[in-house]
């Protein structure tokens, strides 16, 4: 759209245009009808002299970043009242959308009627926020509540997709439209191991009583529940099942008292469905804590279940037995062959037989992944270095080539696989950033959804923030990630910067994927500490993506993300007697203090990079009780960390690591000399983590 001449940009970014422009185009037919008392206040700005108000007549205080924030907590307290108070003052203020759907939105959480025309007025007007989205399924949800279906029809479906609840008040519009052939979409979301939402319940009651959702189907889910902990649910599900499938809750709660003793008396109804389901659910608590015990307990009684339920429960047991990391865990492993697919156990299916040795397991159990599953970068690597093991090198050259390509933990193990890892890694594409096009990074900036999540970082409101960023740059191609990646990076939003960089598919720079923002700050911690620049690099950008003040759930702070308790005792190892943990976010003290803190650990644990990133995520103890009883290979040491988190984050590290080196110019170490071989445990640490 041009602007007349003369027209200007406030700073809070409403338009100033001269009086003579505003009553050309006040005249003019409006492009939507304005609010009586809006008009009254346009005509009086235009009647007024020089185009002022009369003092009596002053439009409200423009709004401040504190009359946002107090609107922000109006809305957190459910405070209407306040809220309504404040809202005038936010005409045409950059935020003005946020405020406004907090407002709609506590008219919808009172369970108000919020008429569709209200909806629509809000999403003409701000139709390029992620608030539209979220607001229409907010709106949908209210009129299914109602069952106000001829409302529903009106926004249904939504652009953005739906959750759960959406979904079924949306299978629920379409069955009173269409008749109970609607009912089957609602079936696949029966199959979940949590509670669901009010609005699903009365189609899967449909379901059962139509019997198409069968009694072995309402077991499964059952299981579901109890592999993933959800007791309340499991106990729910168990209750509701007809005759000798039920399950009882008093008898799920008399095992819950102690499981492993309830598994060695065995004393269930082993000859009904109900009490079968008991049973395996004893195995399935007691695995979870003692799997040793367990399964000593288990084989005393599985031969009085059928096959299946045999196979599932040694599965269960074998399972835990891996995440415990017991070195028979492969061996149980093998009773369960020809159990139901699950791609829960499955991938520990492959890490016990990593961890024992076996190639000719970590073959087997990668074939017998879901095909989906078995080509995530993980279990691709594994199973070429299972057909290396095998001879079959030309197969496992293919495999580590396709993967060499990849800019990750496995991509830089099959570089090096290949004997290409060195090369591969000089050729990262954008080293050395190119200048952008001024008018380019300018007219990006100026995008009213970049402002937005701009200001929304300034005031704290970092998920907002981030919402709005990923809305501006959602559907763009790789030229246009790259040149928003280059904005935030400029306007300080390193995470957005790196978040952003990393979605190209094509033509990539890693100059902006591996950001190296404080590099004064890294460079003299690292300098103390006697460690590589690229290591305190890689541990920052995965724990605080560098944003400075940052500050976990858990109360950890800054770019190394150091808790307050592991802050004070470095700062007593230092000899800072000063020290105020009110300083623990400033970036020079914060890389300081966690540079001491993985050198101290990486000294005390072999100097092994792994093992100190495993410490400084989890913690020191458990890095030493995971190291086994016999020397591992590095790369199955964290293939097999138990904690999804820990595991995800040591190669995450590690990678960065290898990234920052390359960019930073520091000498070539291949990352299998960075993993190294873990050797056996032997007492060790039991300090907690800086996350702990």
């Amino acid at each position: 759209m041009s602007l007349p001449a003369g027209t200007r940009i406030a700073d809070n970014g409403a338009m100033m245009v001269p009086m003579n422009s505003f009553l050309r185009s006040f005249l003019r037919p409006c492009a939507r009808p304005l609010r009586r008392g809006a008009v009254v206040a346009l005509v009086l700005v235009a009647l007024a002299p020089g185009g002022v108000l009369p003092a009596a007549a002053q439009a409200p205080a423009e709004a401040t970043d504190a009359d946002f924030l107090a609107a922000k907590a109006a809305f957190d307290r459910q405070d209407a009242g306040r809220l309504a108070s404040l809202g005038p003052r936010f005409g045409g203020h950059l935020l003005e959308p946020y405020v406004e759907y907090w407002r709609l939105n506590l008219r919808l959480a009172a369970a108000a009627s919020v008429p569709h025309e209200d909806f629509r007025r809000y999403a003409e007007r701000w139709p390029d926020t992620p608030l539209v989205d979220r607001l229409r399924v907010d709106w949908l949800k209210s009129a299914g509540r109602r069952a106000d279906w001829t409302a529903f029809a009106l926004e249904y479906p939504p652009a953005a997709g739906e959750d759960t609840e959406l979904a079924c008040y949306g299978i629920q519009y379409r069955r009173q439209r269409d008749g109970d052939a609607a009912l089957a979409a609602a079936k696949p979301l029966y199959f979940t191991d949590r509670s669901t939402p009010d609005a699903c319940e009365p189609l899967f009651a449909a379901l059962i009583a139509k019997g198409e959702l069968s009694t072995a189907d309402r077991l499964v889910r059952f299981r579901l529940a109890v592999e993933a902990g959800n007791l309340r649910t499991a106990q729910a599900i168990g209750e509701e099942l007809p005759g000798a499938e039920r399950v009882p809750a008093a008898a799920l709660r008399a095992v819950d008292r102690n499981p492993l003793l309830a598994l060695e008396r065995g004393d269930f109804r082993w000859h009904q469905p109900g009490g079968r389901a008991v049973a395996l659910y004893a195995l399935e608590r007691a695995a979870r804590t003692d799997a040793a015990s367990a399964h000593a307990a288990w084989i005393r009684h599985r031969v009085q279940l059928p096959e299946a339920d045999r196979k599932f429960g040694n599965a269960r047991v074998a399972y835990h037995a891996a995440r415990q990391l017991d070195p028979r865990a492969n061996n149980w492993f093998r009773e369960a062959d020809g159990a139901a697919p699950n791609e829960t156990v499955a991938p520990w299916r492959v890490r016990a037989a990593l961890r024992a040795g076996s190639w000719p397991d970590v073959a087997a159990a990668i074939d017998a992944m879901p095909a989906s599953q078995a080509q995530e970068p993980a279990w691709r690597y594994w199973k070429a270095r299972a057909l290396a093991a095998a001879g079959r090198n030309d197969e496992a050259g293919v495999l580590f080539a396709a993967l060499a390509s990849e800019h990750h933990f496995y991509g830089v193990l099959a570089a090096e696989a290949t004997g290409q890892g060195e090369a591969r890694l000089k050729t990262l594409p954008g080293a050395s950033r190119p200048v952008a096009d001024p008018a380019l990074l300018a007219a990006f900036g100026a995008n009213p959804g970049v402002r937005r999540a701009v200001k929304l970082a300034e005031l704290d409101l970092r998920q907002e923030s981030q919402r709005e960023w990923a809305h501006v740059v959602r559907g763009m191609d790789d030229a246009r990630l790259l040149l928003a990646a280059d904005y935030a990076h400029r306007a300080g939003l390193y995470d957005r910067a790196i978040n952003t960089a990393e979605r190209t598919t094509g033509q990539h720079d890693f100059g902006l994927r591996y950001l190296t923002p404080y590099g004064e700050q890294f460079a003299a911690a690292a300098r103390e500490q006697a460690i590589d620049r690229s290591t305190l690099f890689g541990v920052a950008r995965q724990e605080s993506r560098f944003i400075a003040d940052i500050v976990s759930s858990a109360g950890a702070s800054g770019l190394m993300q150091l808790m307050p308790a592991t802050a004070r005792w470095v700062a007593k190892q230092l000899n800072e007697p000063s020290f105020q943990p009110a300083k623990i976010a400033d970036p020079a003290l914060n890389t300081r203090f966690g540079a001491f803190y993985f050198r101290y650990w990486l000294d005390r644990l072999d100097r092994m990079p792994a093992l100190a990133a495993a410490a400084y995520n989890a913690g020191p103890g458990r890095a030493q009780a995971w190291r086994g009883a016999e020397s591992l290979e590095g790369a199955v040491w964290v293939e097999t960390i138990p904690f999804n988190e820990t595991r995800d984050y040591v190669k995450k590290v590690l990678a960065n690591t290898m990234y920052y080196a390359q960019l930073l110019g520091e000498p070539y170490v291949p990352l299998t000399a960075r993993l190294s071989t873990i050797a056996p445990r032997n007492g060790g640490p039991t300090l907690a983590a800086k996350g702990d």
